[in-house]
């Protein structure tokens, strides 16, 4: 009796260790694609949101996959232009939501996971209802992505340069104070201050009701609080760009404040600030005006 207990609790022994050597067989190799895909984001949503503890808020980690679908494979027709870090994108994910996902060019994609993470980590510190919402960012191998929310009326580059839209003096004047309000937070309200140092129109976006928010913080450098300017290699845009920082690459806020105001007259006058197609008095706006 004994001998034949002992044989039976043996076998079942053998039997449990192979049906276990099946289980764990077939969670390494033939592991359900959906049980892949679920245990893969919680990792990455794991580290993300380690990442960005503290009292910043949440931020979303996407999928190159997602990200390349939503585009249609970074398609040309959903080009909606380029800034500072590289083509941007309009993008439909699976819930319906319209994004506007930014890839970043070459150069840029070459920075570590860690330095871009930390650069993701400073543009979500800065938040204002002027001033356009990052939604996420995906880090695979070398490519490096930011997704923002996506502004249904687009750059306002092309609302006053094009023909098709007429803004009314109202809606002007609430983009120039939007506009305002949003460098105001960048200069006196972030801590360290911020210098966007391209503002521009085709940076302004606008949502469905011509609120504008400022975009592609690609150039933008944090200020020191003790410093009245730095010197630094110029970056920007022509045409835009305050004399002492072009000239002699003194950088502070006032950078800013000489490109708001070519961006001003731009809003008023309803045309670039460049323009060699007229008369030569007329072909620099500011230079034009300042001759009333």
């Amino acid at each position: 009796m004994k001998t034949s207990s002992l044989f039976f609790f043996l076998g079942g022994v053998v039997v449990l260790i192979i049906l276990l050597i099946i289980v764990l067989m077939y969670w390494k190799i033939w592991k359900p694609a959906g049980i892949k895909s679920f245990i893969s984001e919680s990792r990455r949503h794991a580290a993300s949101t380690d990442f960005f503890s503290g009292d910043l808020r949440t931020i979303f980690y996407f999928d190159f996959r997602t990200l390349k679908r939503a585009t249609k494979n970074f398609h040309p027709d959903n080009l909606l232009g380029k800034g500072g870090f590289g083509p941007v994108y309009k993008g439909k994910l699976k819930d319906g939501r319209m994004v506007a996902v930014k890839r970043l060019s070459h150069d840029k994609s070459q920075q570590g996971e860690s330095e871009f993470l930390a650069e993701v980590r400073l543009i979500t510190s800065i938040q204002h209802k002027n001033l356009v919402r990052l939604l996420g960012c995906c880090s695979d191998g070398s490519q490096r992505l930011l997704v923002y929310e996506f502004m249904k009326n687009g750059s306002l580059d092309h609302i006053i340069y094009g023909k098709k839209v007429y803004l009314n003096w109202e809606t002007r004047f609430q983009i120039i104070l939007g506009v305002a309000r949003g460098l105001q937070y960048l200069h006196e309200d972030s801590h360290p201050r911020i210098v966007h140092r391209d503002i521009k129109a085709s940076n302004i976006l606008l949502d469905d009701k011509f609120h504008p928010r400022i975009g592609d913080f690609g150039l933008a450098r944090f200020f020191p609080e003790d410093e009245a300017y730095l010197s630094t290699t110029f970056a920007g845009t022509l045409g835009y760009t305050a004399p002492e920082y072009a000239i002699r690459g003194e950088l502070s806020e006032k950078a800013d404040i000489y490109s708001f105001g070519v961006l001003v007259l731009e809003i008023v006058s309803c045309r670039k600030n460049t323009d060699l197609t007229l008369p030569s008095e007329m072909q620099y706006l500011p230079e034009y005006v300042s001759n009333f």
